[in-house]
């Protein structure tokens, strides 16, 4: 059962939560949520997920991946951080979790009572809306904990600032 959300109580923040990752429309997500933050008075978490890797019967070869992985999230935390910094008076909480980037999600949820707003960006392909939207999408029919933000992909950064 998930914990009540606490983001309207004293001494709590509404916090809105971007996943972090390698797609294009990612920056969409981040200006979108980081203007929000600023403008409302809340925080911003940045979740990175690491997938684990397929060599897990060769310890030596999954710790050198794994700490690569490390690696690479922690700087693509480092970039995103700095984007927001640049764009809005928010100091993002930055996560690192291991693991299926949908659970990683659902967990961090249940464990932060400030979360409050989910925020993705969908492809701006015509492929669809991407696979992490697809992957929450189908795990929120109707039961997922707290609100979902989709922001479209092709929205240019004007746009995102006037809206957000």
């Amino acid at each position: 059962m998930l914990r009540p959300r606490r983001s309207t109580e004293e001494g709590h923040r509404r916090k809105f939560m971007v996943v972090i990752d390698d797609t294009p429309e990612c920056s969409r997500a981040v200006l979108y949520a980081a203007r929000r933050a600023e403008r409302t008075a809340g925080a911003l978490v940045m979740l990175y997920v690491i997938v684990p890797g397929e060599f897990q019967h060769w310890i030596g070869v999954e710790n050198i991946m794994r700490a690569e992985a490390m690696d690479t999230a922690e700087e693509t935390l480092g970039r995103f951080a700095d984007m927001v910094r640049d764009i809005a008076q928010v100091e993002p909480q930055m996560v690192i979790r291991e693991g299926a980037r949908a659970d990683e999600i659902a967990k961090l949820i249940e464990e932060d009572e400030d979360i409050a707003i989910l925020v993705l960006a969908a492809g701006a392909e015509n492929e669809g809306p991407g696979p992490l939207v697809t992957a929450i999408a189908g795990k929120a029919s109707g039961t997922f904990p707290i609100p979902i933000t989709i922001v479209p992909g092709t929205l240019d950064d004007a746009t995102i600032k006037a809206i957000a």
